[in-house]
């Protein structure tokens, strides 16, 4: 039996599908799916995470679960967490997806020695999953910080962020080892070849978690767009929502993604 997933609707057009990022909620798009009312946008949250149940599994585990309840024919767009699900769902559904955005996202977030792979060093991931064990709201609180490692408004931004989430109830525990997991372990580089559909990868040049040297490392295609956001961090929509929003609006037009389709 499928368990309930939470998504907020708002908006009327072409669908927009956004997942967040570990830690927080659908919630922390609000602000930015107001701009875009041209378009029918689902701020989902991720299973375990505001008002959705707990998914036990895999990243497969929950993009077949997303992909089951939410409209096929969607534009996807994730961030950091979430562009490793919506990425996962455009390699495992190509027909039934329009596009893809991931949003300081990387198909691998662990950095990797052989052969040299940027990211996110074992120790610090592994210090967060002990943390975890012992003080569940401390640890999501000191990963919300590194969200805006970087930003000249840092402080703004983390506050703005903690305002949004905070409005729903606390991450299930399983599901945030499930999340740290994924980033741990999961690695989707080698079946990158299977999207050919338009990607549009959207990257913050102080980003602390996700480098921006990892947009040299990925290939170009005819359908792929890397854009880099030069002042922003990993929450390019919190930190510069209008940067963002330019260049969202500018590809979506670009690619015929018209608010009326």
């Amino acid at each position: 039996m499928t368990s309930s997933l939470f998504y907020h609707v708002s908006g009327d057009g072409q669908p927009l599908v956004w997942l967040h990022g570990w830690g927080v909620n659908g919630s922390i798009f609000l602000p930015t799916v107001a701009q875009l009312p041209q378009y029918r946008s689902y701020c989902v949250d991720l299973p375990g995470f505001g008002d959705s149940q707990p998914q036990p599994g895999t990243l497969d585990d929950w993009a077949e679960r997303l992909f089951e309840q939410l409209p096929t024919n969607a534009i996807w767009l994730g961030w950091s967490l979430g562009g490793l699900v919506a990425t996962r769902i455009a390699q495992r559904w190509p027909q039934q997806v329009r596009g893809l955005v991931t949003i300081a996202s990387s198909p691998r977030f662990m950095a990797q020695a052989t052969p040299p792979w940027p990211g996110i060093a074992a120790a610090v991931m592994q210090q967060f999953a002990e943390q975890l064990q012992q003080d569940l709201q401390r640890t999501v609180e000191r990963f919300l910080a590194l969200q805006a490692m970087g930003s000249a408004t840092a402080r703004d931004d983390i506050r703005h962020i903690k305002e949004l989430v905070l409005s729903k109830p606390q991450p299930d525990a399983l599901a945030l080892a499930q999340g740290l997991n994924m980033l741990q372990q999961v690695d989707l580089r080698n079946d990158l070849s299977l999207i050919t559909l338009p990607w549009l990868r959207l990257w913050g040049k102080l980003d602390g978690l996700v480098p921006r040297k990892i947009a040299t490392l990925l290939s170009q295609t005819p359908q792929s767009q890397d854009i880099l956001l030069p002042k922003a961090s990993h929450a390019p929509f919190i930190s510069h929502p209008e940067d963002f929003l330019y260049n969202l609006r500018s590809w979506l037009q670009i690619k015929g993604f018209n608010s009326g389709q």
